[in-house]
């Protein structure tokens, strides 16, 4: 790619050349897993778990990153794409409910046309695109057709806190536009007979300590442009601070008190939300990817 534009950072990087941009991806898929994962959401890991393939480097590189090896590092195994085709395969002759690409957004274009082709190769079960939520238009328009399912974070409304924390002051101008455009190719989700994600959108919001009415603000906010009902919203209580910078903001250093996520769980019910909440025991660090193997 001579002319990186595939987030909203517009680097326009020449990555044919070996340039990299903010995320630090090159022209080469970087994978630093791809395996059958069971933490996500019930509806997207089930009983067999999800085809998860954490792709290497990352927009938004947050301070707080608990994939931090693969988002900042861009650490992995190196994949030509028939290689990647062949993990999709192979995921699902496993059983794996779906396939779900994860930070897949510096390879997006890439991999639409390894999706194309590894549907023509059989490739029959949902896709899912699981991302930080900074995500530019042209870019989701490219994969229009070929995602089931988006699961996008939306992390802030306060573009101080998107500064400090992920280097983007026009995080919620820009993730409000890409969920709405998620919204307009796959719709609300819908699930098969098993509870199974096949299709829709479902958004996820980690609950950050002493962030509790920015919090607040992201759910009015996704209230505003699309109907609550049509949103699943997944609530993430998942925050800890093993992974957080050195140099972070204090309120980072220490774990989620159960009032701060209760009362924002409560106000997301009162807007006409629902979906999917998480127990105070998913804030361990035992439950994160490893990216050793």
């Amino acid at each position: 790619m001579a002319k990186c534009l595939m987030c909203p950072r517009g680097c326009a990087v020449d990555r044919n050349s070996g340039e990299r941009g903010f995320c630090g991806a090159s022209n080469e898929y970087i994978i630093g897993s791809a395996d059958l994962h069971f933490w996500e959401e019930p509806c997207i890991s089930g009983r067999n778990g999800s085809g998860a393939i954490f792709f290497s480097g990352c927009n938004l590189r947050c301070v707080f990153c608990q994939n931090r090896d693969i988002s900042r590092a861009v650490l992995g195994k190196k994949y030509t794409e028939s290689e990647l085709i062949a993990k999709m395969l192979e995921l699902q002759s496993r059983g794996a409910h779906n396939i779900n690409l994860v930070t897949a957004t510096p390879y997006a274009f890439f991999i639409a046309r390894a999706l194309e082709k590894a549907k023509k190769e059989g490739l029959s079960i949902p896709i899912v695109y699981n991302c930080g939520g900074y995500e530019s238009l042209d870019t989701l328009r490219a994969l229009d057709g070929l995602i089931d399912v988006y699961l996008p974070d939306f992390k802030y409304f306060d573009e101080n806190l998107a500064r400090s924390y992920s280097a983007a002051p026009d995080y919620a101008r820009i993730a409000g536009e890409a969920i709405c455009e998620m919204h307009r190719q796959v719709g609300k989700l819908v699930l098969d007979e098993k509870g199974i994600a096949v299709r829709g959108l479902i958004v996820r919001h980690l609950v950050l300590p002493a962030c509790r009415e920015d919090s607040k603000a992201v759910l009015k906010y996704i209230s505003e442009i699309l109907p609550a009902a049509e949103v699943t919203l997944s609530l993430m209580r998942q925050y800890t601070p093993d992974f957080a910078d050195a140099d972070a903001p204090k309120n980072l250093k220490r774990r989620l008190t159960s009032f701060e996520y209760d009362d924002v769980l409560d106000y997301a019910l009162s807007l006409g939300f629902d979906g999917f909440s998480q127990g105070r025991e998913s804030a361990k660090k035992e439950f994160t990817p490893r990216f050793d193997k």
